[in-house]
C-alpha cells in the first residue's frame, strides 16, 4: 500500500509550507505518550513507505557544499596540490567539503522541502589524474580505488554513518551514487600510444589471439563475452588479446576489493569514441573499463554495494554510466540488489541509471528499462524538451510529445511518475546557463523567470524532480563540467567568483544559503504543496492543451484514490497568453494553489486560463456539483 505525508497534508498553503519533512515527529512528545525512540521509528517507518514519485531529490557533489570539517581537506595526505589533491583556487581540486558538512546543512535542506539526499560518489579516489599540465583531482568522486570506504577527503566510515543517521532522522533518504562500468585509470599498456590508446574491436582482436588475427592463440576454450557462465569464463586466464595490460608496481595493490587489481577483469581494448561497440567495451576517457560481462565482475560488484546497504541502510542508488555497461550486468545485479534491500526492510529501494546521448529521447532510454530491467532512469527526455520550450523557443508541443513517449518505459505512465526529472546537472549545466547560451542577449531578470518556470513545472509535473545543488541560489556557471560545480561555502575560485548569479547580489566569494532567495523559497512552497496533494506525487497525468509555437502548456494530474483533478498551466512566452484549456465536464470551480487560476469554467470541459508572463498556475477542481 502507498503510504502518504498524512501528517504533512495541511489545507492550506501558508501552514503546508511550514510542514517540512518530519513533522510528524514534530507533534510529539510527553504529553502524548510517545517517546523519540518511537518517534524515530515512525519517521524511518514512513520515509521507507514512500515511493520514488513521492521525493523532491537534491543533487548535490560533497566537496563543493561546506566544509564541516578543514582538518581532513588534503585527505591525510602532506605535499602540493598533485599529492593532496587539494587546491581550492582550482576548479579542478578538491575544495573542502565534506559529509560533516552535508550534516550539518540538513536543516537548510529540510528547510526548502527535500526529502530525498543524492550525492555524487564518496568512495575513496585516485587523488589526481591526467598528463603532466593536465591534472585534476577525483573530487567529484568518479575515479574510484576504494569502494569500501569513503574518500579521505569525506570524511571516515563513522561520519558517513552519522551523515545517514541524521538524514533518517529527518524523513529524508539517501541515494548513493554509484559506478559498476569503470574504475581510476591504474591499468597500463605495454605497447600502443600512451597519449592515446585507440580502440581495438573483438573483431580485429579477438580474445583466442595475443595482439590480434596473426598473434598466437590464447585463452583456449573461451567462447566469448556473450555467454556470462563460470564455466566459460574459467577459460579466460590471459588479459593480452588487444593490448599487455600491466599495473604500476607503485599501484599494484591500490584498489578494494584485491580482486580490481587483476587485469583479466577489463576489457583492455583502449579509448572508448562513444560509439558502436566501444561504447560498451572501451575505457571511459581513460578509466579502467570493468568486464562486466564476467559473472565473478557481476558478483563481485552486487557484494561491494549490498554491503553498503546492510552496513547504513541507505535508501537508494543512482547508477553511472549505465548505458557504457552490457544488458545482462543489470539483469542480474537489480534483482540482486533489491532482494538484499528487502531483507534490511527498504521495500521501495530506488535504482537510476544515467542513459545520455547528445539529442535524447523516449524511445533511446526507455530501452534500458525494458531491456536492461533498469528500474528506472534519468528523464533526460524530459530536460531536453524543458529546454527546448524555455530556451530555444519551440513550442509547448514538444513537452507534449515527449510525455507521449511515457508508454514506452517498462511499466508504461504508471512507472514513467518515478522517473527523475531535472532541468540541467553537473556534467551539461546549469538549467540557467544553458537557457543562458541559448540567449545570450537575455536580461537578468527575464534568465530569473524562465529558470522560476522551469523549476514550477519540475516540482508539478510527473516525475520525481531533482534540484541541482545552487540552482536555488540562482548560480549561474560558465558552462557544464568543471564550470557547472560551484562553491556553496566561500569560494576561493576566480571563475566561479566572476559569475552573475540570478536573484541575488551575492557571488559565490560569499556562503550561499539563503533561504529567502526567490528560487529557494519557491521550491520550498511547491515542495510543500506536493507534500499536501498526492495527485502532484502518485497522480497520472493527462496533457490537456499544448501549442505548436510558445505559448501555454495545460495538463491534469488526478488523486489516485479520490480521483480529484488539478490542472497545471504555464506559459513559456514573456507576453500574458490566455488559452481554453480542456477540464473534466464535471469540474465547476477552483480553488487556487499556485499561481493564476480561474474562478470557474467557462463551460463543462472548459476553463480559460490567462496567465501573465512566463507565469503558471496550480488549480485544485473543489467543486464538482452543478
Amino acid at each position: 500500500m502507498i503510504r502518504r505525508f498524512a501528517a504533512c497534508a495541511l489545507p492550506t498553503l501558508a501552514l503546508a509550507i511550514a510542514a517540512l519533512p518530519g513533522c510528524a515527529a514534530a507533534q510529539s512528545g510527553p504529553a502524548s505518550g510517545i517517546t523519540a525512540d518511537d518517534d524515530a521509528k515512525q519517521v524511518l517507518a514512513d520515509l521507507r513507505a514512500r515511493v520514488p514519485s513521492q521525493e523532491v531529490i537534491y543533487f548535490v557533489l560533497p566537496d563543493r557544499f561546506e566544509d564541516g570539517d578543514p582538518s581532513n581537506d588534503r585527505g591525510g595526505l602532506s605535499g602540493g596540490r598533485l599529492k593532496t589533491g587539494y587546491d581550492p583556487t582550482s576548479k579542478g581540486f578538491f575544495h573542502g567539503g565534506d559529509l560533516k558538512g552535508l550534516t550539518e546543512k540538513l536543516p537548510y535542506l529540510q528547510d526548502m522541502g527535500i526529502t530525498a539526499i543524492w550525492f555524487a560518489p564518496i568512495f575513496q579516489n585516485k587523488v589526481v589524474q591526467g598528463n603532466p599540465g593536465d591534472e585534476s583531482a577525483g573530487y567529484h568522486g568518479y575515479w574510484v580505488t576504494d569502494f569500501t570506504r569513503p574518500d579521505s577527503h569525506f570524511g571516515t566510515k563513522a561520519d558517513f554513518k552519522a551523515f545517514v543517521d541524521a538524514a533518517h532522522a529527518r524523513g529524508m533518504k539517501v541515494y548513493m551514487d554509484i559506478i559498476t562500468n569503470h574504475t581510476a585509470d591504474v591499468i597500463r599498456y605495454r605497447d600502443g600510444d600512451a597519449n592515446d590508446y585507440k580502440y581495438r574491436s573483438r573483431g580485429d582482436f579477438p580474445y583466442s589471439r595475443e595482439g590480434g588475427l596473426d598473434g598466437k592463440p590464447i585463452n583456449p576454450g573461451f567462447m566469448g563475452d556473450t555467454i556470462s557462465t563460470p564455466e566459460n569464463f574459467a577459460h579466460l586466464t590471459n588479459p593480452d588479446w588487444a593490448y599487455k595490460p600491466y599495473v604500476p608496481a607503485d599501484e599494484k595493490n591500490i584498489k578494494v576489493p584485491a580482486w580490481l587489481n587483476n587485469p583479466i577483469y577489463y576489457h583492455n581494448r583502449g579509448n572508448s569514441t562513444f560509439t558502436g561497440e566501444d561504447s560498451r567495451f572501451g575505457d571511459f576517457s581513460g578509466l579502467d573499463d570493468l568486464f562486466t560481462e564476467n559473472p565473478f565482475v557481476r558478483q563481485g560488484m552486487i557484494d561491494i554495494y549490498s554491503k553498503w546497504i546492510d552496513d547504513y541502510g541507505i535508501d537508494g542508488f543512482r547508477i553511472d554510466t549505465a548505458r557504457h555497461v552490457d544488458p545482462g550486468f543489470w539483469q542480474v545485479f537489480v534483482p540482486a540488489i533489491m532482494a538484499d534491500a528487502h531483507k534490511h526492510g527498504i521495500p521501495n529501494f530506488t535504482m537510476f541509471g544515467e542513459v545520455y546521448k547528445d539529442v535524447p529521447d523516449n524511445g533511446y532510454i526507455a530501452q534500458y528499462t525494458r531491456r536492461d530491467k533498469l528500474p528506472a532512469v534519468l528523464d533526460f527526455a524530459f530536460q531536453a524538451a524543458m529546454r527546448d520550450i524555455l530556451g530555444r523557443n519551440q513550442g509547448t508541443v514538444v513537452l507534449a510529445h515527449m510525455f507521449d513517449g511515457d508508454v514506452l518505459y517498462q511499466g508504461g505512465e504508471k512507472a514513467a511518475l518515478n522517473l527523475p526529472t531535472f532541468l540541467g546537472n553537473h556534467d551539461m549545466g546549469r538549467f540557467s546557463t544553458l537557457i543562458k547560451h541559448d540567449m545570450p542577449d537575455i536580461s537578468q531578470d527575464e534568465l530569473l523567470k524562465r529558470v522560476m518556470l522551469g523549476h514550477a513545472m519540475l516540482l508539478t509535473l510527473r516525475g520525481a524532480p531533482v534540484i541541482y545543488y545552487g540552482d536555488e541560489q540562482g548560480f549561474v556557471g560558465g558552462g557544464g563540467d568543471q564550470l557547472a560545480r560551484e562553491d556553496m561555502f566561500p569560494s576561493k575560485t576566480a571563475v566561479y567568483n566572476s559569475e552573475n548569479l540570478i536573484g541575488t547580489d551575492a557571488t559565490t566569494a560569499n556562503a550561499n544559503f539563503d533561504e529567502s532567495h526567490p528560487l529557494y523559497r519557491l521550491i520550498a512552497q511547491l515542495s510543500a504543496l506536493r507534500r499536501a496533494h498526492p495527485a502532484l506525487t502518485l497522480g497520472l497525468q493527462k496533457v490537456r492543451h499544448y501549442e505548436q509555437t510558445p505559448g501555454v502548456f495545460a495538463a491534469s494530474r488526478f488523486d489516485p484514490e479520490t480521483g480529484n483533478e488539478i490542472v497545471l498551466a504555464f506559459n513559456t512566452t514573456g507576453k500574458p497568453r490566455s488559452a481554453n484549456v480542456v477540464v473534466g465536464y464535471d469540474a465547476r470551480t477552483f480553488n487556487t494553489l499556485s499561481g493564476t487560476c480561474p474562478a470557474k469554467v467557462s463551460a463543462p470541459g472548459s476553463a480559460k486560463f490567462d496567465l501573465p508572463a512566463f507565469g503558471w498556475a496550480v488549480c485544485q477542481v473543489s467543486e464538482t456539483t452543478e
